[in-house]
């Protein structure tokens, strides 16, 4: 299991997705190029006291993403406002990458075309959507919890 953010806009979600993904024992990957900057010193920046825990993998280019070996092991699967199938009908597998598109765009088509499942997260009504990694937190939470993947 692991997290991918398509070409993120803000690096305070960043920090929380290392922190996130290094709690959780997933692996995270950073689709690039992100809406400031980013290099080594700003991700142990962003990592803070996570870092030793985190494992991440900064991709140049969507090409370079779905060429990585990662891509092999399992489905990518979207979450998006736009998904067509709600999170908890979704049987996930070890070896998915749950895919969260950019805060102020989302995913942009090729990726929707790339997903093999694309998900919802539920709302209330009237909620338009939630913080990209608050989303990703529940969505790597049922995905674990399915998968018996959980840490520790």
């Amino acid at each position: 299991m692991r997290l991918a953010l398509f070409q993120p806009d803000i690096p305070q979600n960043v920090g929380a997705a290392i922190r996130l993904t290094a709690c959780l024992g997933v692996s995270l990957e950073i689709v690039e190029p992100c809406a400031f900057p980013l290099n080594d010193r700003a991700l142990r920046r962003a990592a803070l006291d996570y870092g030793p825990l985190a494992v991440t993998t900064r991709h140049n280019s969507w090409a370079d993403f779905l060429d990585a070996p990662a891509r092999g092991e399992g489905r990518l699967v979207l979450l998006t406002t736009k998904g067509s199938v709600p999170l908890g009908e979704i049987c996930f597998e070890a070896g998915d990458t749950l895919i969260m598109g950019a805060e102020s765009a989302g995913a942009p088509d090729f990726v929707h075309a790339a997903a093999a499942l694309r998900a919802r997260i539920p709302l209330a009504s009237g909620a338009r959507s939630l913080n990209v990694v608050t989303a990703a937190a529940i969505a790597l939470g049922e995905a674990l919890r399915q998968t018996g993947g959980f840490a520790g």
